[in-house]
C-alpha cells in the first residue's frame, strides 16, 4: 500500500455529489419548505401553506414559476463540491489507514470512519449549507446573487451567522454518513459474497436504495431541527438545538420531527442511487 493519499475518492466523490444534487434538488427544496412551515413562534412561517410534497411542488411552480424549484442551486452545488469531496475522500482515506484490504473491513470500522468524515466535511462546508437553506426558504423573492446573500448574512450576523447550526449540521452528518456509507458498503459486500449478484450496476442500485432509506430514518428529526435553526434570523425563537427539538415536539407533536420525511427519503433515495452509480462508474476510469 502506498503511503501517499489517494486523490481519486476526493475528485470522484465531488463530481458524483454535484451530479446527484442537480438531479434531486427540487425534492430537497420542497422538503425545506415543508420543514420551515408551521412554526408557532415565527409569524412569517406560521401558516401551513403546503399539505404535502406534491402539493408543495405544484403550488411553488404555479405561484413562483419553474425556476423557483432551483432556488439556492448555486450554494447547493458549491456545498456538494466541498462537502462531497471531503466526505468521500476522508472516508476512504480513514478506512485504508485502519484496514489495508477492503475485504477485512467491519461494520464498526466503517461506522467510525463515516462519523469522523461526516463531522469534518460538514463543519468545513457549513456556510454553504446556511446559504442554501436561506435561499430555498425565500423562494422567488431572492434578493441578489449567491455572493450578495453570502455578504448580507456576514454583515448582519457575522461569522457566527455563517456557522449557525454547525454543531447540529455536524451531528446530522455524523448520523447520515455514519449510517449511509457503512450500510452501502456492507450491503454491497454481502450481496457480492452471497453469489447471487456480482459487482454490477444492479448491486450498486440495491445497496444505494437500502442506504438511502436507512439514512432518512436516522436523520429526519435532526434535519428538521437543523433547518429551523439555520433559517431563523438573529436567534430569538430557539435558544439552542435541544430547545428547538423540545419546542417543536411540545407545540407540534412528535411526528413534527418527521415533517418532510417522504421528500427527505425521496431525495436521499434517488440522491444515493445517482451518487453511487456515478461514483462506481467513475472508479472504473483508468487515470
Amino acid at each position: 500500500m502506498s503511503n501517499s493519499v489517494n486523490w481519486k475518492p476526493f475528485v470522484f466523490g465531488g463530481l458524483a455529489s454535484v451530479t446527484a444534487e442537480c438531479g434531486t434538488f427540487p425534492i430537497d427544496l420542497t422538503k425545506t419548505r415543508l420543514q420551515v412551515q408551521g412554526q408557532v413562534g415565527d409569524s412569517k412561517y406560521r401558516e401551513i401553506r403546503y399539505r404535502g410534497m406534491l402539493h408543495a411542488l405544484v403550488r411553488i411552480v404555479r405561484e413562483e414559476g419553474l425556476r423557483a424549484l432551483y432556488s439556492g442551486i448555486a450554494p447547493a452545488m458549491l456545498r456538494q463540491a466541498s462537502y462531497g469531496t471531503i466526505k468521500i475522500g476522508t472516508y476512504q482515506t480513514f478506512k485504508r489507514l485502519l484496514v489495508e484490504r477492503p475485504e477485512d473491513e467491519t461494520l464498526l470500522t466503517n461506522v467510525l470512519c463515516g462519523v469522523l468524515s461526516g463531522v469534518i466535511s460538514s463543519s468545513i462546508a457549513n456556510p454553504t449549507d446556511v446559504l442554501k437553506i436561506r435561499m430555498q426558504a425565500q423562494g422567488s423573492v431572492i434578493q441578489g446573487s449567491m455572493m450578495g446573500n453570502f455578504i448580507n448574512i456576514y454583515q448582519q450576523e457575522g461569522t457566527r451567522g455563517l456557522w449557525k447550526g454547525v454543531s447540529l449540521t455536524a451531528q446530522r452528518a455524523a448520523i447520515v454518513v455514519g449510517v449511509e456509507l457503512p450500510v452501502y458498503d456492507i450491503t454491497k459486500k454481502h450481496l457480492i459474497l452471497s453469489g447471487y449478484m456480482g459487482d454490477t450496476v444492479y448491486t450498486h442500485f440495491l445497496s444505494s436504495f437500502v442506504c438511502g432509506l436507512a439514512g432518512a430514518l436516522a436523520s429526519n428529526p435532526v434535519d428538521v431541527v437543523r433547518t429551523r435553526m439555520m433559517n431563523q434570523k438573529g436567534g430569538a425563537l430557539y435558544q439552542g438545538t435541544l430547545d428547538c427539538l423540545l419546542q417543536t415536539w411540545r407545540s407540534e407533536g412528535f411526528m413534527a420531527l418527521y415533517k418532510g420525511f417522504f421528500p427527505n427519503w425521496l431525495r436521499l433515495g434517488p440522491w444515493n442511487i445517482i451518487f453511487f452509480l456515478t461514483y462506481e462508474q467513475l472508479k472504473k476510469i483508468d487515470v
